[in-house]
């Protein structure tokens, strides 16, 4: 029934990666499950026959979902079920796509489809190391056109060492973090973190990481062979007017040159220019010329805008806006922007603006994290907005796209560096970048701004962070080729590789890299590193100019957070039945008060913009947790009035006996009129009775002692 064949991959470190195609989802055009412990990934590839009519692209589509009964676990949503892809999901499809889409042929545009779903989990086996080359692997036992194979790892530095595709309790000890992509050749992307490392640390991380890519993308290419798969089908998706394009190069070029040669700051001076020799060179078509031409001049077009953008960087060394190669676009910062907001920056860079906030809340504003591999909370999120006006567009606002939740989460990794610890933060903290226009790095605007915002909150970081996004254009006909720094989105579009790197000035803290062309070697990717640290330093310097350091004090209107660690049997006491006293404690206090325990103590968080509501809640729990001394002197009241004497509550919770003959030097023959209910008095512990627990008060030792007659 089954026609199955399997291909074991060996790792130098003895960890074992099994494909199997031939049993599962068979009648997609390739399907391949993938093994690592007991992680397992379904990956699934089905591609149209034909491409539909007008596409000049390639519509390859790449989800990747994680079931939630792969871990023995039911989704925590109101339906029960898996619904649409969460961000986590998002970022891992973006990965595959990431490192897929750049090895399809450029005339090669039918509709793909690439699904990989994790079937089975294994909690020291991270799946998104695994993903893209499953999805490899189900493209190998296709007939779809493919310049692969590639593959997709992992690579960690954990006490020092790298290690390839770590468990995931060696991952929580790494001080760098990186997935890379790439062919037997080349690397193609790389995403990933790190403490502050140094550029010699991260390419030694990518050496590591193309060494175990060769092995796996070897083992593809034979396993390739086995099947019989190494023909893959014909197409033919694209249709040329060989006549018009010649014509176009010769009439066209050199006036687009000249628009290029123009070193305009500004991109509508650019795409007016563009646009007033296309529309001159249309209007010399008839109206049926034009109905048959126009779709092949406009894709001409963009061609010679290709070639005449890169030319005039290769061969000038100077770019579309006039920089040279290295030269940062003007930059300005503004911080406390927003009156009103716990910590806010305006970053201005060239055409490229973000205004973002810092918000500092509770432990109750924590992020819930429902995941097929992890679960629990999130004290540290980052939230970016790209809406159409900032490109002078219109656009439907319909929550993030996977665009948005890739350059945020990019964003997010790179500030998550450089934050105090949760154990010293008692913060829950949103940073929200609204980017308000965008001429390229939208995301390192991003990065810089929310760095900015959060020192004029008053957030103690261990040190301030820029982002710069890095070109490339080469040529491999003359072999020419020019990074460029702090790229445009005319170069991110036109040009070979989007590098961007973050750090501080000791080391960098995350980093993207998308490769377009067949891939980067080490050389020019040692010379983006470098450039891009020479352009952070530049942007911190800038940064600097506006706010140095983190505010010594938070803002007036910001919450003020107060930790107060209890012993573990008081923290029944504090929350009291049903969560009664806590309630009341916030009732009256006005602060807001969350209670957890961890390593084997109560932490009490009170939360307060106000210092009288921050004092009368301290006061409260204080005194719920104190343990009464002897000889101490405490303010009580009157609970209740018995013939022998009073029961007062000189603590939260806590009463005692004021015997008739401790309340005053007289002789008193009855407690009526002495005391009422609810009176307050001072008294003092006299003692604490070591067989009952009880205590005796007195408030007559702080009275004067009447003189003897």
């Amino acid at each position: 029934m089954f026609n199955i064949h399997s291909k074991t991959i060996e790792m130098p470190d003895g960890k074992v990666i099994s494909l199997e195609t031939g049993k599962l989802a068979r009648q997609a055009d390739g399907s391949v499950l993938l093994r690592s412990g007991n992680a397992m990934l379904l990956a699934t590839v089905v591609a149209a026959q034909e491409h539909k009519e007008g596409i000049d692209f390639l519509p390859l589509s790449v989800d990747y979902q994680e079931k939630f009964g792969s871990a023995g676990k039911i989704p925590g949503s109101f339906q029960r079920r898996e619904g649409r892809l969460s961000d986590n999901e998002i970022l891992i499809s973006r990965l595959i796509d990431r490192a897929l889409r750049p090895i399809f042929p450029e005339n090669y545009h039918a509709e793909v489809q690439v699904n990989v779903i994790l079937i089975s989990a294994d909690p020291e086996v991270q799946p998104d190391s695994l993903a893209a080359l499953a999805a490899a692997a189900a493209l190998a036992t296709s007939d779809i056109p493919f310049n692969g194979p590639i593959s997709e790892v992992r690579v960690a530095k954990v006490d020092g060492k790298y290690v390839v595709n770590p468990t995931s309790s060696e991952i929580v000890k790494a001080s760098l973090d990186l997935i890379v992509a790439g062919t037997a050749d080349n690397i193609i992307m790389v995403e990933g973190e790190a403490d502050q490392c140094t550029e010699e640390e991260m390419i030694e991380a990518l050496r590591e990481a193309h060494a175990a890519i060769k092995i796996q993308v070897n083992a593809l290419k034979e396993f390739e062979v086995e099947l019989q798969k190494t023909e893959k089908r014909e197409y033919n998706h694209e249709v040329h007017d060989e006549e018009l394009k010649e014509r176009m190069y010769k009439e066209l070029y050199d006036k687009v040159y000249a628009v290029c040669q123009l070193g305009s700051n500004q991109k509508d001076v650019r795409r007016q220019g563009f646009k007033a020799i296309l529309d001159e060179f249309l209007a010399t078509f008839s109206e049926e010329e034009l109905a048959e031409k126009k779709g092949f001049a406009k894709t001409y077009f963009g061609d010679i805008q290709y070639y005449a953008s890169r030319n005039l960087v290769l061969d000038e060394r100077k770019r579309l806006d006039g920089r040279k190669l290295d030269e940062i676009r003007p930059i300005l910062c503004e911080v406390d922007y927003l009156p009103s907001a716990h910590g806010a920056a305006l970053f201005t860079r060239g055409e490229t603006q973000s205004l973002t906030t810092a918000t500092l809340g509770t432990k109750l504003d924590e992020m819930i994290v429902d995941q097929v591999m992890t679960s629990g909370y999130s004290k540290f999120f980052l939230h970016y907005n790209f809406p159409g006006f900032s490109t002078g567009e219109v656009k439907p606002n319909r929550g993030p796209g996977r665009r948005e939740i890739g350059h945020g989460n990019l964003a997010q990794r790179s500030l998550k560096k450089i934050l105090p610890p949760d154990s010293e933060n008692p913060y829950t903290i949103r940073v929200v970048s609204d980017i308000l226009e965008s001429n390229g790095s939208s995301s390192m605007a991003t990065v810089c701004a929310g760095c900015l915002a959060l020192m004029d909150a008053g957030v103690p970081i261990k040190a301030p962070i820029s982002g710069i996004a890095m070109g490339l254009i080469t040529d491999n006909e003359t072999g020419k080729w020019a990074v460029l720094s702090d790229i445009l989105g005319d170069e991110d579009h036109l040009g070979d590789m989007d590098f961007k790197v973050t750090g501080t000035e000791d080391g960098i803290t995350a980093c993207q890299m998308d490769i377009k062309i067949g891939g980067l070697s080490f050389e020019v990717l040692e010379q983006a590193l470098m450039q891009a640290k020479q352009g952070r330093i530049h942007i911190l310097g800038k940064m600097k100019e506006a706010i140095e350091a983190p505010r010594p004090d938070l803002k007036p209107h910001t919450p003020r957070a107060f930790t107060i660690v209890i012993e573990k049997e008081f923290i029944g006491a504090v929350i009291g039945p049903g969560g009664k006293i806590v309630q009341e404690i916030q009732r009256e206090s006005g602060a807001t008060i969350t209670i957890e325990e961890k390593d084997g103590k109560g932490y009490v968080s009170i939360f307060s913009s106000n210092g009288e509501s921050m004092e009368k809640a301290k006061k409260r729990v204080y005194g719920i947790v104190a343990q009464p001394e002897v000889g101490a002197v405490y303010d009580a009241k009157v609970k209740s009035i018995q013939p022998f004497g009073a029961f007062v509550e000189f603590l939260p919770g806590k009463e005692g006996l004021l015997h008739i003959s401790e309340i005053s030097w007289e002789r008193l023959p009855s407690m009526d009129g002495v005391l009422e209910i609810g009176e307050e008095l001072q008294v003092k512990l006299l003692e604490v009775d070591p067989k009952t627990g009880k205590f005796r008060l007195s408030r007559k030792v702080l009275l004067p002692r009447p003189a003897k007659p």
